[in-house]
């Protein structure tokens, strides 16, 4: 069997996000990209299916202002493909949340809510620190029954809970496990919602998460009022989408709002005020702002 290869790039955060953002959309047919937090620093790692044009990745790599000349490239065998995309990846804990790969399943306590993301779909494990705000603050809202882990009244399971954006799934089967409760997965990329869909199912959670393809709010408004929104994305959808967002939420219902870093967190939060909600709870992790938003329990749906 031919090799394939691993490019490797030892950075700071924002630089490894960049460069695996600008690799995976220049070359999607070609590379799985995928970074995580290390000892020291972070590591962006590029898999090809087979052996690259090394100069082209090292332009692209400099493109996206990194060092192109501390990127390594090793050659590894084809059969090791799936199991090296997330090998460098330890579990994610986040409250009662842990984001795993296989390889790690057997480490997931017993009381533990495991969330299995498959190697050969790399983006949305959990490792970012948005994904890991969005899974505290899920704890912490099911945590006013902490004798088990199922929703307040306040998320009975009759209750809509939306999460937009949802990449590889893992908001959306956190919500659908910790709540019990439907949720409504939307994402623009094909790609995404078919991960989305396939991660739910071994999750068990097919049966509560509806994983489907939409651009931002479109179709929501046909859909009933959500008690929960979850949107970890950036700050130019969300507050392009705070009206929509906030039409779309249930009186009383709750939004949280990730993917900000802490300079952007007021701008976000004056938009959404300005749809009338109010700020419950905020807080940073890893130089990322998650926001608790609430809607008061007598306004409703605005036409």
């Amino acid at each position: 069997m031919a090799d394939s290869a691993l490019a490797q790039l030892a950075c700071d955060e924002p630089t490894a996000r960049r460069v695996t953002a600008l690799v995976s959309e220049t070359l999607p047919d070609e590379a799985v990209c995928s970074c995580y937090e290390a000892d020291r620093g972070w590591i962006a790692e590029i898999h090809f299916r087979q052996p690259p044009d090394q100069s082209i990745v090292r332009a692209l790599v400099a493109a996206a202002g990194a060092d192109a000349d501390a990127l390594t490239f090793t050659s590894i065998a084809e059969r090791d493909w799936v199991a090296l995309s997330l090998a460098g990846l330890t579990p994610v804990t986040a409250g009662r949340f842990i984001v795993h790969g296989a390889h790690h399943r057997a480490q997931v306590a017993a009381n533990a809510i495991g969330i299995e993301i498959e190697a050969a779909l790399a983006f949305g494990t959990g490792h970012h620190g948005t994904t890991r705000g969005c899974l505290l603050v899920l704890d912490r809202l099911a945590k006013r029954h902490p004798k088990r882990p199922i929703a307040p009244p306040a998320m009975r399971r009759d209750k809509k809970i939306l999460d937009l954006g949802t990449g590889s799934g893992v908001l959306a089967i956190a919500a659908a496990r910790i709540f019990h409760a439907r949720v409504l997965a939307t994402d623009i990329d094909p790609v995404a919602v078919a991960a989305a869909k396939a991660n739910a199912r071994r999750n068990r959670a097919g049966a509560w998460v509806e994983a489907i393809r939409a651009d931002g709010c479109r179709g929501l408004s046909s859909r009933p009022p959500f008690d929960l929104i979850l949107a970890n994305i950036l700050l130019g959808p969300l507050m392009r989408m705070a009206a929509p967002l906030a039409r779309s939420l249930a009186p009383g219902g709750r939004i949280v709002l990730s993917g900000l870093l802490p300079s952007q967190a007021n701008a976000a939060l004056a938009a959404y005020r300005a749809q009338g909600l109010m700020l419950e709870r905020s807080f940073t992790l890893d130089n990322w702002v998650t926001l608790l938003l609430r809607r008061g329990a007598g306004r409703g749906r605005r036409k």
